[in-house]
């Protein structure tokens, strides 16, 4: 039984939000917890939420135990990127990306 979440149009870039999602890949849903609560990237609370949200799915539409389960997978996919503008000297003007991302991340049951 595979358990999944997805969180889209994340203000961050993926490159960033890949960062984070390289520690917690494989791991207990507990001990993915400890690494993004003591982990200091911006992304670390997006991907602490989205934790959640697929224990909670998994607890409530599956009748799991949410401390029994491990990440099978997490992915990080670029989103749209927002065009902005900054003016420069001289009367230019030039592009500010902001970049946005699609995190997802798939929660499977321990084996004992």
């Amino acid at each position: 039984m595979k358990v999944s979440a997805q969180a889209k149009y994340v203000r961050t870039s993926a490159r960033k939000a890949r960062l984070v999602c390289d520690h917690i890949r494989g791991k207990d849903v507990t001990e993915a917890r400890a690494i993004l609560a003591f982990t200091t990237r911006g992304a670390a609370e997006a991907w602490t939420k989205l934790l959640e949200s697929a224990v909670a799915n998994a607890e409530h539409n599956h009748e799991l135990v949410g401390e029994d389960l491990r990440i099978l997978s997490v992915h990080a996919d670029e989103g749209p990127t927002l065009k902005r503008y900054r003016p420069r000297a001289m009367g230019r003007a030039t592009r500010i990306r902001k970049r946005t991302s699609h995190l997802s991340i798939t929660l499977t049951p321990k084996e004992l």
